[in-house]
């Protein structure tokens, strides 16, 4: 099974680089990372991830706070967490993220 991730910023239309993420399953840190230029995070591949539950977490309001946006404080949107399973071991699953600092959109992709 593989999983990849891809962070798109709504607000300024394009990839959002540098949001930071971390991959969790039964509360253990899994991988912790960021997004690269294109928004995704490659250091994913390569990782085995087994049927079960898994927590992926986006820091949202850091990753607009240094691309200059002003936020209310507390923001909106501090993290966005996705807990999605993985029920096909042999699938590649993609969990994308569409964000502003006030939405978020994300769905099983390809």
């Amino acid at each position: 099974m593989s999983l990849s991730t891809h962070v798109l910023d709504t607000t300024h239309g394009c990839p959002a680089a540098g949001v930071s993420i971390l991959l969790e399953a039964g509360g253990a840190i899994l991988f912790a990372g960021e997004t690269d230029g294109d928004g995704r995070c490659p250091g994913l591949k390569g990782l085995a991830f087994p049927v079960g539950s898994y927590r992926l977490t986006f820091a949202v309001a850091d990753y607009f706070r240094c691309r200059g946006a002003t936020l209310p404080e507390p923001p909106f949107l501090d993290r966005v967490s996705v807990d999605f399973g993985i029920a096909d071991a042999g699938a590649h699953y993609h969990v994308p993220l569409l964000v502003s600092p006030f939405g978020y959109s994300t769905y099983r992709g390809s």
